[in-house]
């Protein structure tokens, strides 16, 4: 397939890179695709960035038929570097093919994503910590009312560009969660490991009665027992126990992180025991009474690592490595960013770079 490129006129005025804030300002192009069933997927094009025209009985408005992804680039040096993106187009075509999406070619979505993401490099945050956010999404635009796999969907790629997760010196500040014992995210054979925008409009509830209660994430727990760990509103989780580090299986109901997936390469590189099984929220508590809890964490695109340093469980509130990172969670946090930045050679091959071209001089 061709990809077609129209160039902006005039170029939008620079949000102030030291004050980001996340999704709040996009770039000057966007990358659209469409699909009907008589066509396949097809018009590649990147253009100016603009505003949707849709039906209002789009299908995605009233059935949800919508997947999405997040990614980043990062600079570095005279190029820009794509932290596993195969990976996150992989994981899209996934959740396409839980949603009743027709799958998309994936090699050729992270050619365009390069395209894209070089023609608005003068987008790309130069300041440490900061980088250009990535948000493919695929939504169904048919207009129809029947309850019905749509015919036809568009599939766009906007670029945004974040500041540091960590702000103000504070490297890996510790967040608190809040287990959820009335609400459920998922359950085994619903769309828990899928990417779709459902799953989330789902979580907003809980998320919000954390936040009242002052806690800064929601950890879910199994929609059967209530019992088993499964995952953070926007990230999986990791227990280091006695010298091993835990975490729950992907068992058809969490999302394959990205992220996780890379800590856990990392773990069983550098040695350490790693255990993909259940474990309930009554043995993490049991561990930190013996005095076995070492590490919480969890892994995501936005924060990379994240400490857990509360855990708020019914009655009980437990303080973890007294509310501190973490030396696992560090190394983790330095070798991940390092590898993003080009700072630290990538021995897994999981940075695509992106080339910077340099605009010839007017004369």
């Amino acid at each position: 397939m061709e990809l077609r490129i129209e160039k902006v006129n005039e170029k939008k005025a620079k949000p102030d890179y030291d004050n980001l804030t996340f999704g709040a300002h996009f770039t000057d192009h966007m990358f659209v695709m469409d699909y009907h069933e008589d066509e396949g997927w097809h018009d590649a094009r990147i253009v100016p960035y603009a505003p949707l025209e849709m039906d209002p009985a789009s299908i995605v408005f009233h059935y949800g038929q919508a997947v999405f992804e997040g990614l980043k680039a990062y600079p570095s040096s005279d190029h820009a570097l794509l932290f596993r993106p195969d990976k996150n187009f992989q994981r899209l075509n996934t959740s396409n093919e839980r949603m009743n999406i027709p799958p998309v070619d994936e090699r050729f979505l992270v050619d365009a994503l390069k395209q894209l993401v070089q023609l608005d490099q003068d987008w790309l945050p130069n300041q440490e910590g900061q980088s250009l956010y990535i948000r493919p999404f695929i939504i169904g635009t048919e207009a129809a009312l029947s309850v019905k796999p749509a015919a036809q969907y568009k599939l766009m790629i906007i670029l945004s560009p974040v500041g540091a997760y960590y702000t103000g010196g504070d490297q890996l500040s510790p967040v608190s969660i809040y287990v959820e014992d009335d609400f459920v995210r998922s359950v085994r054979g619903g769309v828990g490991f899928a990417k779709t925008a459902g799953n989330y409009a789902a979580s907003l509830k809980a998320q919000m009665n954390a936040a009242t209660y002052g806690y800064d994430q929601v950890l879910w727990l199994d929609a059967v027992e209530k019992r088993y760990i499964e995952e953070v509103g926007s990230m999986n989780i990791f227990f280091k126990i006695n010298g091993e580090v835990y975490t729950p299986p992907l068992n058809g109901s969490i999302l394959p992180g990205i992220t996780r997936d890379s800590v856990i390469e990392l773990i069983r590189y550098w040695g350490y025991t790693i255990r993909e099984e259940p474990i309930t929220v009554d043995e993490v508590i049991a561990a930190h009474q013996n005095g076995e809890l070492e590490e919480v964490f969890g892994t995501g695109t936005a924060a990379v690592i994240s400490p857990v340093g509360i855990l708020k469980w019914k009655d009980e509130e437990i303080t973890i490595n007294e509310n501190k990172a973490g030396k696992l969670a560090l190394d983790l946090y330095d070798t991940i960013t390092s590898i993003q930045t080009g700072s630290q050679t990538d021995s897994f091959g999981w940075t695509k770079h992106v080339p910077l071209v340099t605009e010839p001089k007017q004369p």
